[in-house]
């Protein structure tokens, strides 16, 4: 009762507040969109003019270097076409202007432009009557000096608009100010309300954080114990399949085979039987790499090591992915429970090379230190997003990391790239989880 008696205050507060502010922030809104945004269009359309400006003096530059291979004639187009984008942005400009124009400065500017667009005419029609000596006297004598007049004119304009928004950015700072004073008594009419129904938040939030807590190490638990049933689960179908499945279709290619020498030489059975023993031995080879792919047989007839010196050419293969690998330290076994999550990682950080880093290159390092052991996977492309993509496959290996007592951080690399790290203290490596 006392948390929804100060809501209701702090409302009631922050209603009649905001109606006020609102209120106060009219003209200022008012003034925002019709001077600021109106002056900044403004002078989009002045550094336009100037644009065209700057590109007319390229132009004439190149017109006036005797070492071009084309005649005068050829800019003709060009001009015309700065002309006409110079007659729409003044046009435009004349809309938009904010700062106070005087006749005379707006009739210098249209003489100007007209005269330059004379001296413009002048010039193409000496050129094009082969007079290029004539025409180049025409652009120093006439065009250069109008075009650098225009850029003065233009540069002053936009120099007024900058005065003008320095005037307007003044009589918002003032209302700004004005706003700020009611802003503060604002705070301190209601800052006894919120420190109160504050206190009672944060106890109420202490609690809640407490059974947030619970569930989060609930949920730990439970992810850890799917992984672990997935394992127990893929493991029992890869020795079915390499131990049920791959017997059979080996019995079947021999007794295939054999059927197969008997038949008569030349005789379309025993080119069936050869058919029908090639496509069995197809199915074993698929079988026993889909065993593999479930649970690598390897891992525990030869260890993680072994194991991870037969997955990364096979990786090598399949994905087109160049990897350079490093093992250093003096090796020692690791357990098959604890190696099949080592595995995993291992697995998953490169199916996030192949799949997230745009890139076909990738460096594997695995670390045997006294006390722990170290993996690293690390590529040099644009990676995948370990702390704003919440991927399944990011979330399983920090629970595999934590089923063995170790740590894994997702780096992103300053140059572009990731760097997924785990290590594994000597205690969970010997653990048969």
């Amino acid at each position: 009762m006392p948390l929804l008696l100060g809501l209701v205050i702090t409302l009631a507060a922050v209603v009649a507040y905001t109606a006020y502010i609102t209120h106060q922030l009219s003209g200022l809104r008012e003034l925002q969109r019709d001077l600021t945004d109106r002056n900044r269009r403004d002078s989009l359309q002045l550094l336009r003019l100037q644009n065209d400006l700057n590109s007319l003096g390229l132009s004439m530059r190149d017109m006036l270097d005797t070492s071009q291979p084309y005649p005068l004639k050829a800019w003709s187009a060009q001009f015309q076409r700065i002309q006409r984008d110079l007659d729409d942005s003044l046009r435009l400009e004349e809309k938009l202007s904010v700062a106070h124009r005087t006749p005379e400065q707006r009739q210098y500017l249209d003489d100007s432009l007209a005269q330059f667009r004379a001296a413009s005419d002048r010039t193409f029609a000496r050129a094009a009557e082969g007079n290029e000596e004539a025409a180049r006297a025409e652009i120093r004598a006439s065009l250069q000096p109008r075009v650098a007049a225009l850029s003065t004119a233009v540069a002053r304009l936009l120099v007024a608009n900058n005065e003008s928004e320095q005037q307007a950015g003044e009589r918002i700072e003032y209302i700004y100010d004005r706003v700020q004073r009611q802003v503060y008594l604002f705070l301190a009419a209601t800052l006894i309300a919120i420190v109160l129904t504050s206190v009672y938040l944060i106890r109420s939030n202490r609690r809640l954080f407490v059974q947030i807590s619970g569930l989060s190490e609930q949920r730990s638990e439970l992810a850890q114990k799917l992984i672990a049933t997935q394992e127990s689960t893929l493991l029992h179908i890869s020795r079915e399949l390499h131990d049920e499945f791959g017997q059979i279709l080996t019995a079947i290619g021999s007794m295939l085979r054999r059927a197969g020498r008997q038949a008569p030489e030349g005789s379309s059975l025993r080119a069936d039987l050869q058919e029908v023993s090639e496509i069995a031995q197809s199915a074993l080879d698929k079988v026993r790499s889909l065993s593999q792919a479930l649970h690598p047989v390897t891992l525990d007839e030869a260890g993680l090591e072994s194991t991870i010196d037969w997955y990364l050419p096979m990786v090598e293969r399949q994905n087109g992915i160049v990897i350079h690998y490093d093992k250093m330290g003096t090796s020692y076994p690791v357990q098959s429970g604890a190696g099949i999550h080592i595995y995993r990682v291992l697995q998953e950080s490169l199916n996030n090379v192949a799949r997230h880093s745009g890139t076909k290159e990738a460096w594997i390092r695995l670390q045997f230190k006294p006390d722990r052991l170290g993996l690293e996977v690390e590529d040099h492309g644009s990676g995948f997003r370990a702390n704003g993509r919440k991927g399944i496959g990011l979330v399983a290996m920090r629970e595999r990391a934590e089923l063995i007592g170790g740590a894994i951080e997702f780096v992103q690399l300053t140059g572009g790239g990731t760097l997924v790290r785990l290590w594994v203290p000597r205690d969970g490596i010997d653990s048969k989880v």
